[in-house]
């Protein structure tokens, strides 16, 4: 299991902004949010960044209860 954060539109198309997921890697803990959050979730995911405990790990990195998974879809906007 992991805590999951999820921020902006990963936040939005899952409902919520935080959850504790199944899966004893990075993959399998993405894979299972896919399967809570649906066929949306799995679209904004594309195009996600995703960390452990502020760190980019590879989708095969273990991942335990006190590790945090971040979910970061690109950011945009700025000053004109």
């Amino acid at each position: 299991m992991a805590r999951v954060r999820l921020f902006a539109s990963a936040r939005e198309a899952a409902g919520t902004g935080s959850d504790v997921i199944d899966g004893d890697t990075v993959a399998e803990v993405l894979r299972s949010a896919e399967e809570r959050y649906g066929a949306h979730f799995s679209e904004v995911l594309a195009t996600c960044r995703v960390w452990v405990n502020g760190d980019e790990l590879d989708p095969g990195a273990a991942i335990g209860p006190d590790d945090e998974l971040a979910v970061l879809p690109p950011v945009s906007g700025g000053f004109a």
